[in-house]
């Protein structure tokens, strides 16, 4: 999640439309100037008990965010407490339970993506080896409840704790039990945008499906494959979901601004502190009418912010951001980008990738989607078949954009490589998710702590 680091008190107060879809349009890059950023959470555990570590602790998640120093990052601070660290390559973050995330620098390809995920976490293996640390790339914690989860001291995340019962059974969850991989990815103009907006949001369950890992609950099996996925259909209505109005004619800048201020706040930012503006209208902030600040009027600051607290499958900033996926290992933080990249930077590839969904309906993409938390890619297909058939479509799509982008390393080979991953588990149609209950129900004998033994 975003992380601010001072008070924006002087830039523009919003008093045209014009200033809502800036940040939209600000994104549009030529094709020679596409970057991909990624971000990676894990999860961080004490290694004598497994146990979650606080912030303040010693050995705790400070310590490892100030232990980064070591290898160039620099600290940002909240109220006086170091929240992030910032380096050459991007940002290194706290969720609100101590999951750690990495958001990567804008590459321009993947090679340096994967030496990027690589250099990161060496550093945080080495550091974790001297404070007794270790890191695993689950989509969801598998044994720890929310009662034994510290919380991070961050404002926005006491905002946003105290407003997610409010709105939906799940919240909690997603914000203290969950991790991700996502990939950012730019466009060149608002019709490109809106192809990739579609079709990714079409193709998200099967992202979901492939990168499916996290089937425990507090020890337990829990009935899904990406119990992560579930979550986010019971955290809340107003900022989750497929979207229908973007496969509708006339998508665009102004449509998404349009959703965006249906979209209630969390907060304002002001003076280095988040006043709770949660449940609020920011079209009642344009009118200076926000009970949060009577009288104000919002900063384009406070539109950025607000853009990034809406949390459906596809996010749309001032790029694009794929978030299906649950976290996982290193080869699968290399392989997720590559899977988007493939898909999304080369036109042919993308026109084909269209094709394979455009003729679906609303329903039927609802119904693939509510499908795959449980099913993976057994998910029955809208037009016949099972996910696991798509796949083997998309992945060979992918395949070919990213040969048609012939981005090689010193070695000479281009990025395909890092679809390798996936190759097995679409040949198998077992999703990793399904790898770790087979090792649950047999040598593991229900133990699943055995888990840790997985870690990066």
């Amino acid at each position: 999640m975003s992380t601010r680091e001072a008070s924006d008190a002087d830039d523009p107060i919003i008093e045209s439309r014009d200033q809502l879809v800036a940040p939209m349009l600000s994104g549009e890059k030529p094709a020679s100037a596409w970057r991909i950023g990624t971000e990676h959470e894990k999860l961080v555990y004490k290694r004598e008990d497994f146990r979650a570590p606080s912030y303040d602790e010693e050995g705790g998640i400070r310590d490892i965010l100030l232990s980064l120093q070591e290898f160039g990052w620099e600290p940002i601070e909240e109220n006086g407490k170091v929240i992030a660290m910032k380096g050459d390559d991007g940002t290194v973050s706290l969720e609100p339970a101590g999951q750690l995330e990495l958001s990567g620098a804008p590459l321009e390809n993947l090679h340096q993506t994967c030496m990027e995920t690589g250099r990161h976490l060496a550093q945080v293996k080495q550091i974790g080896d001297r404070l007794g640390v270790g890191f695993m790339g689950l989509g969801m914690w598998p044994d720890k409840t929310r009662e034994a989860l510290p919380v991070m001291p961050k404002g926005r995340y006491d905002i946003m704790m105290r407003h997610m019962p409010r709105v939906g059974n799940l919240g909690l969850d997603m914000m203290l039990r969950t991790c991700t991989i996502q990939v950012n990815l730019d466009y060149s103009s608002e019709a490109d945008m809106a192809q990739k907006f579609r079709t990714g949001l079409a193709l998200q369950p099967l992202a979901t499906a492939l990168f499916a890992n996290s089937p425990f609950t507090e020890g337990k099996p829990n009935g899904y494959l990406s119990y992560r996925s579930h979550i986010w259909s019971d955290t809340d209505p107003h900022r989750t979901g497929m979207l229908p109005f973007v496969f509708e004619d006339g998508f665009g800048y102004e449509r998404w601004a349009e959703y965006m201020l249906d979209v209630p706040m969390y907060f304002v930012f002001r003076d280095g502190k988040y006043i709770d503006a949660a449940g609020q209208s920011f079209r009642d902030f344009m009118k200076g009418e926000l009970p949060a600040l009577p009288g104000e009027l919002p900063r384009e600051s406070d539109w950025w912010d607000h853009l990034s607290t809406a949390f459906p499958e596809v996010r749309l900033k001032s790029f694009l951001e794929m978030r299906g996926a649950d976290g996982g290992p290193w080869s699968r933080i290399c392989a997720l980008p590559a899977f988007w990249v493939g898909l999304l930077y080369d036109q042919t590839a993308l026109d084909a990738a269209w094709d394979l969904v455009k003729h679906w309906t609303m329903e039927e993409r609802e119904a693939l989607r509510n499908a795959v938390p449980r099913m993976g890619l057994d998910a029955p297909l809208p037009k016949g078949g099972k996910l696991q058939d798509l796949a083997k479509q998309v992945l060979s799509i992918a395949r070919s954009g990213l040969t048609s982008r012939a981005r090689l390393n010193d070695a000479g080979d281009n990025e395909t490589g890092f679809l390798e991953t996936l190759d097995e588990i679409v040949e198998s149609g077992v999703v990793p998710a399904q790898r770790l209950l087979d090792r649950y129900n047999g040598e593991w004998a229900g133990d699943v702590t055995r888990v840790y033994k997985y870690s990066f």
